[in-house]
């Protein structure tokens, strides 16, 4: 793990798995959008390599991401294997203010659970 994706301040993890189709064939854009969003930290995280990482998350489909600005969970969840999502989201996350990025972390039942379960920063290896 870089040193980058540890002290960035954005963190994009995506759960995949080696033998998923569907995971290969997005790897080539989750990199591009590594070196297009250079300060935000990208990690792959292979769920069955790296279980000690994911096992919290119950992570049924592919690909599943998980955003942070520092520990507060932004997202979790599945995505459409389609790139410009992801940026839109890394952009509308970019944009927000500490404050706004704290109170949406915590604004619903859902991402409040997310909290924990969820913190893939923390698992990282530093």
């Amino acid at each position: 793990m870089s040193t980058q994706v540890c002290e960035a301040e954005f963190l994009v993890a995506c759960l995949c798995a080696a033998w998923c189709g569907t995971c290969r064939e997005y790897r080539d854009g989750f990199d591009a959008l590594q070196i297009r969003f250079p300060e935000v930290g990208f990690a792959w995280i292979d769920v069955e390599e790296q279980a000690e990482v994911a096992d919290e998350l119950d992570v049924e489909n592919f690909p599943t991401l998980v955003i942070q600005r520092g520990k507060r969970v932004l997202f979790c969840g599945p995505m459409l294997p389609q790139h410009f999502l992801l940026e839109r989201l890394i952009e509308t996350f970019l944009a927000q203010s500490e404050e706004t990025s704290a109170a949406y972390a915590v604004g619903t039942a859902e991402r409040r659970s997310w909290q924990d379960v969820a913190d893939i920063r923390s698992r990282l290896p530093q």
